[in-house]
């Protein structure tokens, strides 16, 4: 979902919580907002696992910010990432964050972030706490990502791209067909039934935190026609309507 009234985008990645392997599609996905001028890590790189986010920071311009553990058991990291966060909200300086991990003690910033009207993307892994995942404006699960996007790349092989579409067809489940159904319902629909699709992507989009691409799929055109009970439709005005067959 486009925003043309967005702008400057910051980045803030709890390198303790993601993967570096995921940076290059979610920068990709933070696109759709503007400008991703902010680029953040924070860890104590100082750790052997955290390594890898050296040459990373590098290749993506990644600001690393350095948080030395203070004492056992205290996270650091999330202190100073959750204080940049609001520093950057109250300068106004920002119109959209995009959030890098999985974990649910950022529940309440995200909260905090939206209050104002600031769009939140989440990127982490499946088992991240429903609670961060239903505060974001869309959250993305990273590894579904980079499979999406390792699919599309030029040179990629085909049976690559058939296994992406198998596991996406598969992904549709109950939860996900009552989502789009309701949707569908409170969308206007005209005198054949159709819906604009874009306007059922959006209710979809306030109710959840729902995005396709935790799916499979890249479109949510994509998504209605791999579903044998809606019809697509695309018309002399460019637009994609879409209707419920039964």
């Amino acid at each position: 979902m486009a925003h043309s009234t967005l702008q400057n985008i910051a980045l803030l990645i709890d390198a303790d919580n993601t993967t570096p392997e995921g940076i290059d599609p979610v920068l990709t996905v933070m696109a759709e907002l503007g400008q991703v001028n902010i680029r953040r890590a924070y860890g104590n790189f100082a750790k052997d696992n955290l390594s890898r986010w050296g040459e990373i920071s590098n290749k993506y311009g990644i600001r690393p910010q350095q948080q030395f553990d203070v004492s056992k058991g205290k996270n650091a990291t999330d202190m100073a990432m959750t204080i940049d966060a609001i520093d950057l909200l109250y300068q106004g300086k920002v119109d959209g964050f995009g959030l890098m991990t999985s974990d649910s003690d950022f529940t309440p910033l995200v909260t905090r972030l939206r209050q104002d009207g600031i769009i939140v993307y989440g990127f982490g892994e499946e088992k991240t706490p429903q609670a961060f995942k239903s505060v974001c404006t869309r959250f993305i699960e990273i590894k579904q990502l980079i499979a999406s996007y390792a699919a599309d790349k030029p040179g990629a092989k085909a049976d690559t791209a058939a296994r992406a579409a198998a596991d996406s067809s598969s992904a549709v489940d109950d939860e996900l067909l009552e989502l789009i159904t309701a949707a569908y319902s409170e969308a206007k629909r005209d005198d054949e039934g159709f819906a604009l699709l874009q306007q059922v992507g959006q209710i979809a989009g306030n109710r959840s935190s729902f995005d396709v691409r935790n799916y499979g799929f890249k479109r949510l055109s994509d998504l209605f026609a791999s579903l044998g009970n809606f019809k697509l439709e695309r018309r002399a005005d460019g637009q994609v309507y879409v209707k419920r067959l039964r």
